[in-house]
């Protein structure tokens, strides 16, 4: 009996992503599209999401551009086909804070943002270095970074300090330090409600960004390949990748890629009027499907 309903909303797209990018050390093997997505989860007298995109203005229309990110939807548009409103959502998980995930925190008046606390003072430290070291701020706002610390100056601003469990019933943080970046995370959900459960999906943000990541790209031979930016380790993105799998059973298909255009294939999905994709990875008993009569 599934508690929540989970959905991946499309939100932009960058149409041409370098495949290196996306799987490390995938040279001159052209480019793929690479969507840019949250999550939406829906529970009994519970809204949350996974993360919260970005607004196309200022700095984050500049790295959108230069990103070469289209289709960019706000997130009013994106979650009315879900009949939800931003100012509905309580809880936001920011699984770190590159710009395409953390910068649209002004958008969700009444949530309340849980982010690791290295993943903050670490982007901090960052912004202090010499502009010789910018290249960390590749893919952030540092306008971003200082809304989140204006979050906890409001009272709305959770910093977590390594795993969590039960934030929500049957939703866990774990951390994923010193990764993609310093303090990620991934969310877990427990869709059955057990400690020991057999329905967990895992919304794995930027540690992975493709189902090649957790398979490897050469049939018959299953491996783990990480992503193309770690900012931090690539070792440890690989350990991180294993944590979820493990968290998983090992079944791939339960750790859900938000920036993976294959997600459409692997779960029920349709292209709403603005051409962006809604993705249902779950459906809690009871609530109406958003992507029945979909292609």
């Amino acid at each position: 009996m599934a508690k929540y309903s989970i959905w991946v909303m499309e939100y932009a797209y960058m149409p041409k992503a370098p495949v290196s990018a996306i799987v490390y050390g995938a040279h001159n093997q052209g480019v793929r599209k690479m969507p840019y997505g949250y999550v939406l989860i829906k529970g009994p007298g519970c809204l949350a999401m996974v993360d919260v995109g970005y607004n196309h203005k200022d700095f984050g229309e500049t790295l959108a551009r230069k990103f070469d990110v289209a289709g960019w939807q706000p997130p009013e548009v994106v979650l009315a086909e879900a009949g939800v409103r931003p100012e509905d959502v309580q809880h936001v998980f920011l699984t770190h804070a590159h710009f395409d995930h953390a910068g649209a925190t002004d958008a969700f008046p009444n949530a309340k943002f849980y982010i690791q606390e290295r993943e903050i003072s670490k982007w901090i430290w960052a912004m202090a270095l010499d502009k010789r070291f910018h290249w960390l701020q590749g893919a952030t706002d540092p306008g971003d970074i200082m809304r989140i610390v204006d979050l906890a100056r409001q009272g709305r601003l959770v910093a977590v300090d390594g795993d969590r469990e039960d934030v929500l019933p049957g939703i866990d943080i774990r951390a994923a330090h010193d990764s993609h970046t310093w303090g990620c995370q991934f969310i877990t959900i427990r869709n059955d409600g057990r400690r020991e459960s057999a329905d967990t999906w895992v919304m794995a943000g930027d540690l992975v960004y493709s189902y090649d990541n957790l398979r490897g790209v050469t049939p018959g031979d299953p491996q783990y390949v990480p992503i193309g930016l770690a900012m931090v380790s690539q070792e440890n993105l690989l350990f991180a990748t294993d944590h979820m799998m493990n968290t998983v059973g090992g079944d791939y298909r339960r750790v859900v890629p938000t920036h993976d255009e294959e997600v459409r294939d692997v779960f029920p999905s349709r292209i709403t009027k603005t051409g962006l994709r809604i993705s249902e990875i779950a459906l809690a008993d009871g609530e109406p499907s958003l992507v029945s009569g979909g292609g």
